[in-house]
C-alpha cells in the first residue's frame, strides 16, 4: 500500500452537498487582516477555548527548614524563539507535589504550532504575601522547566500530559534527578460546542446610490478590550436591495465571549472600491437576538452623529431565524482517536528550471536557506505531525524521468519501488533532495495520478474501519494539463477521509486551481455530470501570502478542521468518549 496507480476504489459515501460551518461568503476588496487572504472563503479559522490544569510530583526540595513554595509560569514562544509571559499560577505553600487551582485560559488555533513554556518556581518567604504578578522571578529559587506544543497535548486521549521538568541550560532530567514532574491537563470550554443559525433580515433601508438602490450587507463583530470592534462573520451582497434577507450566518458562541457578550452588526452598502457606505449599525448579544426573534420584533438601526450621540433610523433589522446547537468539536474527535496522516506530492516538471542553477525553484541554497519546496513542507508538516502517532508520510514526486525509466506522473520519492513512507517531515526533505539529483526533470502537469494513488490509501484505511484522515499536500509551479481528469478524481475523492492541500510556488497564471478550490459555492463536477460531495481542495498561491499578515499555513490549513467535520457529519461518525 501507498504506491502510485491510476484507479482509485472511492468509499461508498453520501452525495449530498453540506453547507459549511463558517460565516456566509464574504465581501470584496477591504483591507482587513482577515479578508487579505480569506476574502470570498467565509471562513475564520478553528479556534476552541482551552482551559488548562497544572500539578506536579517529586519537585526539588530547596527550602532548608521546609518544603519548596511552588507557583508554575507559562510562557508562549514565538517563532524567532523570543518567550512571552502569559500566564502565573498562584504560590501552593509547603509542597513538593502541587495541585494548582488557577487555571490557564487559551485559545486553540488548529493552523499553527502553539509552543509553550512552563517553568515553576520556589517563591523565597519574605515574598509570600506578595501578589504573584509582582514577584520578580529572579528573586526566586527555579526549580525545573518544561516545553511542548498545545497541540501535543489536547490530542492525547485523556488530555493530559506528564512533563520531565529539567535546567534552563538543556541537561537532561537524568543528570539532575530531582527536578521532578509537571502534569497539565486540558478542556474545551462548553461554548466552543455551540454555535448558533441567524436569518437577518432588514427593512426599509436607506439608499445610499443616486441611480439604483443600495446594495446592502451586514458586518457583525465582537468587541474586544477596550471597546475594539473585532469582525467575525459576514453576510453576503444583496444587489439592489432596500429590504434584504441574507443567508444564514454561523457563529459559535465562543467567537464572540458568550451569549451575553455584545456584538456590533453594522450594515453597509457594498462598493467595489472597499470604501463601503455604513447604512446604521445595533448593538447587541446573541442573548437580545434570540428574545428578537422569539417576539418577532426589528430593532431600530442608528448612526454615529460625530457629537458622541447617535441618531436612530426608519430601517430595522430582524432576526427571522435563530437556532442554537451542540456540535461534537474537532478536539472531541481527536480525544477520541481520531488522527490526520499527512502525504506529499511534489512537482519535479521542468518548468521549475534546472535544480543546479540559483533561479530554479528547486535549487538547493548551500547556506541552508529554503526553497519555496522546502518551506511549504516544513510550514505545513509541523503544524499537521502532531496529529500522526507513527510519524510515517507518503511522499510522491510528479512529472520526471527517474534514471532508466520513462516519465511517471507518480513516483515514491524515497526510490523505493514497494513503498512510498518516510520517516517524518525530515524524511520528507532528505528524500526531495536525493530526488533532485536521481530524476530528470519533464513535464506535463498532472495531478490525476497522485490524487488517485492518495485515494487509494484512504479508500482502504475506510475499508478496515481505521480512525484516519488523511491530508495531501501538492505543491506545483505550474498550470496542470489535465484539468477534467483532475476534477474526476477529486469528485470521485469527496467520499472519502482525505482533504487536498495546493500550495502554487512560482509565477504562474494558478487559475485553474481557483477552480478546483470550490470556495464560490459551486461544487465540482466530474465527466459523467456527478457533483462532489463535498468540497476537499483549498489553493494557495505562495505569491498572494508570503508578503501578508497571515502565513501560508494559516491560509492553507483554515478550512482543514471544518472539511474534516463535514465528512464526520455526512457519514454520521460520532467521536466514542475516551
Amino acid at each position: 500500500m501507498g504506491n502510485c496507480c491510476s484507479d482509485v476504489a472511492s468509499g461508498a459515501g453520501a452525495t449530498a452537498g453540506v453547507g459549511g460551518s463558517g460565516s456566509s461568503a464574504a465581501l470584496g476588496a477591504t483591507n482587513d487582516a482577515l479578508d487579505y487572504y480569506l476574502k470570498s472563503k467565509g471562513f475564520n479559522g478553528l479556534f476552541s477555548q482551552i482551559e488548562l490544569s497544572f500539578s506536579a510530583s517529586n519537585l526539588r526540595d530547596r527550602d532548608v527548614l521546609s518544603k519548596s513554595d511552588p507557583m508554575v509560569v507559562v510562557y508562549q514562544k514565538e517563532k524567532d524563539a523570543t518567550l512571552s509571559e502569559v500566564f502565573r499560577s498562584e504560590v501552593v505553600l509547603n509542597s513538593l507535589a502541587p495541585k494548582w487551582i488557577k487555571k490557564f485560559i487559551v485559545a486553540y488555533h488548529f493552523e499553527t504550532v502553539q509552543t509553550l513554556v512552563f517553568r515553576v518556581y520556589d517563591v523565597d518567604t519574605k515574598f509570600q504575601n506578595s501578589r504573584e504578578e509582582m514577584l520578580k522571578l529572579d528573586e526566586q529559587q527555579f526549580l525545573g522547566e518544561a516545553t511542548c506544543a498545545l497541540s501535543e497535548i489536547i490530542t492525547k486521549s485523556t488530555r493530559t500530559s506528564t512533563l520531565e521538568l529539567k535546567r534552563k541550560d538543556g541537561f537532561a532530567p537524568q543528570a539532575q534527578p530531582h527536578h521532578g514532574k509537571l502534569i497539565i491537563h486540558a478542556e474545551e470550554s462548553l461554548a466552543s460546542k455551540i454555535s448558533t443559525e441567524i436569518v437577518f433580515r432588514c427593512s426599509n433601508l436607506e439608499s445610499k446610490d443616486l441611480f439604483s438602490k443600495s446594495d446592502p450587507f451586514l458586518v457583525v463583530s465582537k468587541i474586544v478590550e477596550h471597546g475594539t470592534p473585532i469582525p467575525v462573520s459576514k453576510t453576503e451582497v444583496r444587489k439592489n436591495d432596500l429590504n434584504p434577507i441574507w443567508k444564514p450566518v454561523f457563529l459559535s458562541v465562543q467567537q464572540v465571549g458568550s451569549k451575553d457578550s455584545p456584538v456590533i452588526i453594522e450594515c453597509s452598502d457594498f462598493n467595489s472600491n472597499g470604501k463601503h457606505s455604513l447604512i446604521g449599525k445595533v448593538q447587541k448579544s446573541l442573548s437580545d437576538l434570540e428574545k428578537l426573534h422569539l417576539a418577532g420584533q426589528g430593532i431600530n438601526f442608528s448612526l454615529p452623529t460625530g457629537a458622541g450621540q447617535n441618531k436612530v433610523l426608519k430601517s430595522q433589522l430582524f432576526v427571522d431565524k435563530f437556532t442554537e446547537t451542540v456540535h461534537h468539536t474537532f478536539l472531541e474527535y481527536l480525544a477520541s482517536g481520531f488522527e490526520l496522516n499527512f502525504m506529499v506530492a511534489i512537482d519535479f516538471t521542468a518548468s521549475n528550471g534546472n535544480p543546479r542553477l540559483p533561479d530554479s525553484l528547486h535549487y538547493i541554497d548551500p547556506s541552508g536557506r529554503l526553497n519555496a519546496y522546502q518551506r511549504a513542507i516544513m510550514d505545513v508538516g509541523e503544524v499537521l505531525q502532531f496529529y500522526d502517532s507513527d510519524k510515517r508520510f507518503p511522499a510522491w514526486g510528479f512529472g520526471a524521468r527517474p534514471i532508466d525509466a520513462p516519465v511517471s506522473h507518480c513516483f515514491n520519492l524515497n526510490g523505493s519501488s514497494s513503498y512510498s513512507e518516510v520517516d517524518g517531515i525530515q524524511g520528507i526533505m532528505t528524500s526531495y533532495t536525493s530526488a533532485l539529483f536521481n530524476v530528470s526533470l519533464a513535464g506535463p502537469t498532472l495531478f490525476g495520478p497522485v490524487i488517485n494513488a492518495a485515494a487509494m490509501i484512504a479508500s482502504a484505511s475506510l475499508a478496515q474501519g481505521s480512525r484516519k484522515y488523511y491530508v495531501l499536500l501538492i505543491i506545483t509551479d505550474g498550470v496542470i494539463t489535465d484539468l477534467q481528469e483532475t476534477k474526476d478524481a477529486l469528485v470521485s475523492a469527496s467520499d472519502l477521509p482525505l482533504s487536498i492541500l495546493i500550495v502554487g510556488v512560482g509565477g504562474a497564471d494558478f487559475k485553474e486551481m481557483e477552480i478546483l478550490d470550490a470556495d464560490k459555492g459551486e461544487r465540482l463536477e466530474s465527466s459523467s455530470g456527478r457533483l462532489a460531495s463535498r468540497d476537499i481542495v483549498q489553493f494557495v498561491a505562495l505569491r498572494d501570502v508570503q508578503y501578508g499578515e497571515i502565513s501560508v499555513v494559516q491560509a492553507l490549513l483554515a478550512e482543514l478542521p471544518s472539511q474534516f467535520l463535514t465528512y464526520m457529519r455526512i457519514r454520521n461518525m460520532k467521536p466514542i468518549p475516551p
